[in-house]
């Protein structure tokens, strides 16, 4: 897998200019980020969180949950694609273009070789400052999550039970993280 690649002076028009080359483009604060396409364990962790978290969403009515490739935009300096994320509902209904969705409710990233220093540090302080309530960064290799909130200097790690809880009159969404990364390691 290549390595991220990193450029400044970007906005989101100039990305969304690019040719659709197999890359994925992001530009977070006029940075723009190069990946390439995810590895297959990549994106079985993020069909299982999909399939843990879209019923609890759909069961509550707390928005809808969508998965990358996707253009959300935070200002135009800041164009961001989140693996799996959870956006609210646009004048009670689902969105139907990128451009209504500009608030996340929680977002989740992957981490790959790749990714893992931008998702880590520049989406990370990105998502932060728009104040997303969770960002949750699923490590494959050490079996955990990184749970960051708005006003975190560190993340909360957690390797046993995942509780989301963004209703507080609603019980939380539990994620049982030993079963979860079986399911994504085929164990």
């Amino acid at each position: 897998m290549g390595m991220l690649q990193v450029t400044e002076g970007w906005t989101t028009a100039m990305v969304r200019a690019l040719p659709d080359d197999g890359n994925r483009y992001e530009v977070v604060d006029g940075e723009l980020l190069v990946t390439p396409a995810p590895r297959l364990l990549h994106q079985e962790a993020v069909v299982q969180l999909l399939l843990a978290v879209r019923p609890y969403v759909d069961r509550h009515g707390l928005g809808c949950v969508l998965t990358s490739p996707a253009d959300i935009e935070f200002d135009p300096r800041t164009l961001v694609q989140p693996d799996l994320f959870v956006a609210p509902l646009h004048a009670g209904r689902r969105p139907r273009d990128w451009r209504e969705i500009t608030q996340l409710f929680l977002a989740v990233e992957v981490l790959s070789p790749s990714t893992a220093r931008a998702d880590r540090t520049v989406k990370r302080r990105r998502y932060q400052r728009h104040a997303v309530p969770q960002y949750w960064l699923v490590d494959l290799d050490a079996r955990l999550v990184e749970r960051w909130r708005p006003e975190d200097d560190r993340p909360e790690i957690v390797s046993d039970t995942l509780l989301w809880h963004p209703d507080p009159t609603i019980p939380p969404l539990e994620i049982e993280l030993p079963r979860f990364f079986s399911a994504v390691l085929d164990e």
